[in-house]
């Protein structure tokens, strides 16, 4: 592919944007499925359009890297991060569709809650998002914090969460398969969350 010398090396920012304002978008939705439940296959095809939407942007990302001569930061970094927003989608989308493939007759009540943890780390993560073409620490390092706050929130809702469902689900271990499944995957995607947000403070301290 030709290089181009030409090509707005700030578009990278507004690329991240556009996939953090897509990844808040899909949070919500998995919100609304979990505490509405109802019309679920909607609500995760809704959700997998996101999912869709993503993959074009992080395509979008990936092509414009490899087409650019100049980018504001490392070429890695430019590709983790593309991949970690990525990855949360996915995770979004896994996570709704198990609901449905799994015959899920209502999310338990730490899933709920898990999702919210979810839900409030991609807010976080759109808003910083908005601020990092500044790479400036003080205005940035408030959303890392945050973050990692909302993880070991997400944490402990997953222990309990699995706790409890060993004990409810003691005599139908498929149960305990399936819920168990689902609580991995939201708690994979707070995790890539976080990851995010490690990612974007090591390419600010990089630049500080």
């Amino acid at each position: 592919m030709k290089l181009k010398i030409s090509q707005r090396p700030e578009a990278f920012f507004e690329l991240f944007s556009r996939s953090a304002v897509n990844l808040r978008e899909a949070a919500e939705l998995l919100q609304d499925l979990v505490e509405d439940y109802v019309d679920v296959e909607l609500k995760a095809r809704r959700i997998q359009e996101r999912e869709h939407d993503g993959d074009t942007v992080t395509h979008e990302i990936i092509q414009r890297l490899n087409t650019s001569f100049i980018t504001p930061m490392d070429r890695e970094d430019i590709y983790t991060l593309a991949t970690a927003l990525d990855d949360v989608l996915d995770e979004i989308e896994a996570a709704a569709d198990a609901f449905v493939l799994h015959n899920i007759d209502a999310p338990l009540p730490a899933m709920i809650q898990q999702v919210d943890v979810l839900r409030r780390a991609a807010v976080q993560t759109e808003e910083a998002l908005k601020v990092f073409p500044t790479l400036d620490r003080s205005r940035l390092e408030p959303y890392w914090i945050e973050i990692n706050s909302l993880e070991n929130e997400g944490d402990r809702l997953h222990r309990m969460g699995i706790a409890a469902l060993f004990h409810k689900y003691q005599n139908d271990p498929l149960m305990v398969i399936k819920f168990k499944e689902i609580y991995e995957i939201l708690e994979n995607a707070i995790d890539t969350c976080e990851d995010i947000a490690n990612i974007v403070e090591s390419i600010v301290l990089e630049h500080s």
